[in-house]
């Protein structure tokens, strides 16, 4: 047991004095954060909500006001000089939702005079783009150095308007407005950083500022938000007594930028509110319902299997405008999948394949997904799900998977945009056991209307082989699963394995073939698989 003194937990604070003031944990980010002002002048940092990004900005707000105390005993105390003090213009739209160019007009208004009255400046200008322009260039002429530009949340006003097309252009053209002054401001600027969630064009919403460094996905920066393994086992020690370590990695690591090889990291918010809290649960996850993203995934028919390996390319991951959204980027850029590897077939051509970053996400989008997926009160569906699996009962699965099924709304697929409709059968399949949070691997979700996978729960393990039928059924399924061997892998686990074939008649749409075969096994326990 750690005997390291217990702090307080930063749940919400992103102000960066009151941490280090405040007797709280912090990581400590500044070796990132001298890289970050050592390197290069413009930088835009993308990454998903609560994940740190306001700290950042503070932490590198202080930094440039030359607040030395607040830094002492951190990494970049000792090489930094703090005899040189920057004026500092911070901008922030993380708060209020704005539904008009009217409102985002008067709140830019609103921020750009409280950073003039803070700097103690008079301006002549009374348009947007005049009044920032002049602030930058008088604050240079006043203070005698180049100025700091923090923009923190700068696509939050479309995001909230992202299912209104129209307003969501006029709001970014507000911004626009407003960005694209930092284009002809370069001899007065000494550094500027943008964060959000998104990436939009730079086409789009930047009107040429066209040297922003994204570093996003630069593996220096993997790190530069979010907490390491060891940051957990560091910093964090003395909240770990009575916690299962390695349920924590299982639920709350995992995000990547940058590739495989890079250190993964969890989400804060996470973290702090299970020691906080002392249970594990969505936190993340509920604290925003993504709405948003469970319609345009239930639009476009996504294939659930598919989620936790999504293959993709660079543009794609970076391509987000309001009237160009591709799918595995609003994923990505959202934090609901994140880079599980990387692959270079040839020089300069890079292949990425996504995946879900841990248990919660997988588990809590999965949950949000099946109603718009047809199954009704799914929460009962889950608990009746895991009483039988919990028994081991696999006479009870059968009658519960074939209930649920015919309770599907009989025509529902006829509206489904999945390119066939067993694809939507498929999905359920996956998706409702997925939601329970038990150990789910999909073997093959290249196909739609196949989900060959295995689940391993209280010690069984089940293999399950979907196919559509025409009508009757024809006992491949169970077949298949022999034929090729996927209950290889899973015996020497020592575990019983269950071969499950199921099969769906595309003419009757319910279950009519539900056949088990278990394996002798040789060690204490049993696995379940589907």
């Amino acid at each position: 047991m750690s005997t390291a003194t217990r702090l307080k937990l930063p749940v919400g604070i992103q102000t960066f004095s009151d941490i280090r003031e405040g007797g709280y944990y912090y990581v400590d980010k500044t070796p990132h954060i001298e890289r970050l002002v050592n390197q290069n002048k413009y930088y835009f940092l993308s990454r998903p909500r609560r994940f740190g990004k306001s700290l950042l900005l503070d932490t590198l707000r202080c930094l440039f006001e030359g607040r030395e105390a607040l830094f002492e005993g951190l990494a970049i105390h000792d090489k930094w000089d703090w005899q040189t003090q920057y004026p500092v213009i911070r901008i922030s739209f993380s708060d209020g939702v704005i539904h008009s160019r009217e409102a985002l007009d008067q709140h830019i208004r609103e921020l750009l005079d409280a950073e003039i009255k803070r700097l103690g400046l008079t301006l002549e200008n009374t348009t947007i783009a005049g009044r920032f322009r002049e602030l930058i260039q008088l604050a240079h002429t006043t203070f005698s150095q180049r100025v700091v530009i923090l923009v923190d949340e700068y696509d939050k006003p479309i995001l909230d308007n992202i299912l209104a097309p129209e307003r969501a252009r006029e709001l970014r053209e507000g911004l626009k407005n407003l960005y694209s002054v930092l284009k002809d401001a370069d001899p007065h600027l000494h550094f500027a950083i943008l964060t959000g969630v998104s990436k939009f064009s730079k086409v789009s919403l930047f009107s040429g500022l066209n040297n922003l460094n994204d570093i996003t996905l630069d593996a220096p920066y993997a790190t530069i938000c979010g907490y390491t393994d060891a940051d957990i086992d560091t910093v964090f020690s003395p909240e770990l007594p009575g916690l299962d370590r390695q349920a924590i990695k299982q639920w709350y690591n995992g995000y990547r930028w940058g590739g495989q090889d890079v250190t993964s990291v969890y989400n804060p918010f996470d973290v702090l509110l299970l020691f906080q809290k002392r249970q594990f649960g969505a936190y993340w996850f509920e604290s925003a319902t993504p709405t948003f993203l469970v319609e345009i995934l239930k639009k476009r028919g996504v294939f659930t299997p598919s989620l936790d390996q999504w293959e993709t390319e660079p543009d794609l991951l970076g391509r987000f405008d309001v009237d160009d959204i591709a799918t595995e980027g609003l994923l990505f850029q959202t934090g609901y999948l994140t880079v599980k590897q990387v692959e270079e077939p040839m020089l300069g051509y890079r292949q990425y394949t996504l995946g879900f970053p841990n248990q919660e996400v997988e588990t809590s989008l999965n949950q949000a997904l099946l109603p718009v997926l047809g199954v009704d009160n799914a929460p009962r569906e889950r608990k009746t799900l895991f009483t039988h699996l919990r028994a081991h009962d696999l006479a009870g699965l059968e009658a519960h998977l074939k209930a649920l099924y015919a309770g599907l709304p009989h025509d529902w697929y006829r509206n489904n945009p999945i390119a066939r409709y067993e694809g939507h059968y498929a999905s359920v399949f996956y998706s409702h056991f997925a939601a329970l949070g038990v150990n789910v691997t999909v073997e093959d979700a290249s196909h739609h209307g196949k989900v060959d996978m295995s689940v391993d729960f209280a010690g069984h393990i089940y293999l399950f082989e979907f196919k559509v039928v025409e009508q009757l059924p024809n006992g491949t399924a169970l077949e298949q699963i022999k034929a090729r061997g996927y209950a290889d892998k899973y015996r020497a686990k020592g575990k019983p394995v269950h071969l499950v074939g199921v099969e769906f008649s595309s003419q009757k749409r319910q279950i009519v073939a539900f056949e088990v075969e278990t394996l002798p096994h040789s060690g204490p326990g049993a696995a379940l698989v589907l």
